[in-house]
């Protein structure tokens, strides 16, 4: 049977997410002020943690960063109802991006998927139908898509599930030990947390993790498992969603599963008013046609690819956190830390010990401590601080660090000066121990 990228489907699902999308963009942008989450990460520290290569991305001064988020709220809500779909995006996905490489203390795999679909959607026809602007330009209202559009999203959740998968299988996750660690310190009555403590319990939701991850997509692809998985979906997520309060990610990943099931199905569902399609035999649609070829086949390469590097770097992933970010290793371990900067004055051999805990906010502290790539980027600080004022100093550091609740170890080489070391952009830096 030849598969055609090309063959036109009813726009159904593609419509639907769209307006998924933007509200739980909305429920993201507004809920982040709502809750504190923009004054903890944004307002009350000096300085973030960029992304390493864009120090300069820094939140906006002042209570600005409320303005900036509500800003996002707004252009959310325009992309769910289809108001200039593609400039809101656009500015949308450019404001979202910004927010995610400006800020590291708050890591979630989560807002790195919504800053890759938002840029998916920017090269979808996703506002042909139910949205303003096909009502102010009837030229543009359509009832279908090339079925490629639906690939590309199914293609993007595959990715993610996969490499969730892959990265589960080691010791800690298959004895339990982080599970255990996971759901010790949620606050929940006696009885629930009596049950949270039973090795059968957090053994269970280990081998669950892993076969919902590893399962999911094949379940859903197939129409004879599709509704079982939908229901398993529902519990996994919502699960997860009352016990670990991750925000929009469960209902963000369940709104995938539009893209599974048939499309005449969506519309009958959610668009009762909409025409129904009828597909001519060998009918083509070569909209986009190029952007399939010179886009999206260059991106889900780099997709593959990202999360394969930390397999290049000396060291495991682990513990040097080389090649963490963009690799779909979600919620694996919990990371504690020691850490401790001297300074020692290059003319007068002066030392001293900074005090980094006035200049960050403890969830700050808290996050650095255990980061290699964080702490490195603290020591670059205090050599620029004292380049300011004219002094030019080494920084040696001496930081221990726990993984799951483990005894601490050494993890920075504390006879290397961290100022004047390089952070190796696709490899391992050689100031950070390794352990056989």
């Amino acid at each position: 049977m030849r598969i055609n990228p090309f063959r036109p489907i009813d726009n159904a699902p593609l419509i639907l997410f769209r307006i998924f999308f933007g509200f739980l963009f909305a429920c993201e942008a507004f809920g982040a002020i709502l809750t504190g989450w923009v004054k903890e990460n944004f307002i009350k520290p000096q300085f973030t943690f960029s992304h390493i290569g864009m120090e300069w991305l820094q939140p906006l001064p002042g209570y600005g960063m409320y303005g900036y988020f509500i800003a996002m709220g707004i252009l959310s809500l325009l992309v769910m109802v289809g108001f200039r779909y593609r400039l809101s995006l656009a500015l949308l996905t450019v404001l979202w991006s910004g927010t995610y490489f400006m800020q590291k203390t708050s890591y979630n795999n989560h807002y790195y998927l919504l800053m890759l679909v938002a840029l998916i959607l920017l090269f979808l026809p996703a506002n042909t139908y139910a949205s303003l602007d096909a009502k102010r330009k009837p030229s543009l209202k359509s009832h279908t898509m090339p079925v490629w559009c639906s690939w590309v999203m199914i293609a993007q959740v595959a990715i993610v599930y996969f490499f969730a998968t892959v990265a589960k299988f080691y010791p800690d996750w298959l004895d339990g030990t982080y599970t255990k660690s996971l759901f010790t310190g949620i606050p929940v009555n006696e009885t629930i947390a009596g049950v949270f403590k039973q090795p059968w319990f957090y053994l269970f939701i280990a081998y669950s993790g892993i076969a919902f991850d590893g399962l999911i997509v094949p379940a859903l692809l197939w129409k004879k498992t599709r509704t079982f998985a939908l229901i398993a979906s529902l519990i996994f997520h919502i699960f997860n969603s009352i016990t670990l309060q991750i925000g929009i990610f469960p209902y963000f990943a369940l709104s995938f599963a539009v893209f599974f099931y048939e499309p005449e199905t969506i519309r009958r569902i959610f668009f009762k008013h909409k025409p129904s399609v009828v597909v001519q035999e060998g009918e083509q649609n070569f909209t986009f046609r190029n952007i399939l070829y010179w886009f999206f086949i260059p991106y889900f390469l780099i997709q593959l690819v990202l999360p394969l590097r930390h397999w290049m770097i000396k060291g495991d992933v682990l513990w040097t956190e080389e090649g963490h970010r963009l690799s779909w290793r979600m919620m694996l371990r919990q990371r504690s830390g020691f850490v401790a900067f001297k300074v020692v004055d290059k003319k007068t051999n002066m030392e001293r010990y900074y005090p980094y805990y006035e200049k960050l906010t403890p969830k700050q502290q808290q996050a650095m401590s255990a980061k290699p790539d964080m702490i490195w980027q603290m020591a670059q600080r205090i050599r620029n601080e004292y380049r300011d004022k004219n002094q030019e100093v080494a920084v040696y550091v001496n930081c221990s660090v726990s993984i799951n609740g483990k005894p601490q170890q050494p993890i920075i080489n504390p006879n290397v000066d961290l100022a004047a070391a390089d952070w190796n952009y696709f490899g391992h830096s050689n100031w950070v121990i390794l352990y056989e």
